[in-house]
């Protein structure tokens, strides 16, 4: 069975398995925890636990453990499986790395541990972005390891620009250090984004340190049409004048 417990710090679920799950307790206990985040508008943080009591999934609970978990991964910020189940903490660590949450196993003994781990993930997005509507410029400010939804976010705000302008005029990449990505997942997605704007963009700047320089031929290899040029991290304004000029102009900037 599956039962959802109360002792959690605020902002986290915790649903604990023990015994044999099925079909009927996915439908008590997890389809309306996602459909509160839903209408709550929240992120979900999910400590799922299976102890020494635990036994098994029926065929049905596994079906729609996968049915649930398709249509909601995006509504997951993060999830710590507390288990000493051998086959569970294999599983998980094997596909772990695809989802495009975190998601950490535990021991039965770090329970508090993983508690504290769910409730502290960063909040927010590792991209926040902003489009210069007079420019059609796309500011990305880089800030945590890059999530798939933050590329869901880039995507339906370059996706609502291209259906007035033909193209984006530039995409300005702000960054001190490259925090890189929060596992395959996010790193998958941001290829996909690539891969289906790389042709729509007209300039790509990277403002950023002199230690992030070496990104910009990568850029460069991704986005083919685009003309790449860096700037230092305080010269963002540059960085954004440089994209949305015309191209026979050329604002001073870091060559």
């Amino acid at each position: 069975m599956l039962e959802r417990l109360k002792d959690a710090p605020a902002g986290v679920d915790v649903v604990q398995a023990s015994g044999t799950v099925s079909k009927n307790d996915y439908e008590r206990v997890i389809e309306p925890l996602v459909d509160d985040a839903r209408s709550e508008g929240r992120r979900i943080r999910l400590l799922f636990e299976m102890g020494p009591e635990f036994r098994s999934f029926t065929p049905g609970a596994a079906w729609e453990d996968l049915k649930t978990g398709l249509s909601s991964l995006r509504l997951f910020e993060g999830c710590a499986i507390v288990s000493d189940i051998g086959w569970v903490r294999e599983s998980t660590r094997l596909t772990s790395f695809l989802m495009p949450c975190p998601v950490r196993v535990f021991g039965n003994q770090e329970r508090a541990e993983a508690l504290r781990w769910v409730s502290s993930l960063p909040e927010g997005p590792g991209i926040s972005h902003r489009l210069v509507p007079e420019t059609q410029v796309l500011v990305a400010e880089i800030q945590q390891p890059l999530r798939a939804q933050d590329f869901d976010a880039l995507t339906l705000t370059v996706d609502s620009s291209l259906e007035a302008h033909e193209e984006l005029t530039g995409v300005v990449f702000h960054a001190r250090e490259f925090p890189g990505w929060e596992n395959a997942g996010s790193l998958l997605r941001h290829v996909r984004f690539v891969r289906d704007h790389h042709r729509k963009v007209r300039r790509v700047a990277l403002a950023a340190d002199s230690k992030l320089a070496g990104l910009v031929p990568h850029l460069a290899n991704h986005f083919v049409r685009a003309e790449v040029r860096r700037f230092g991290y305080d010269e963002l304004d540059d960085a954004v004048a440089w994209s949305a000029s015309p191209p026979d102009q050329h604002p001073t900037g870091a060559g």
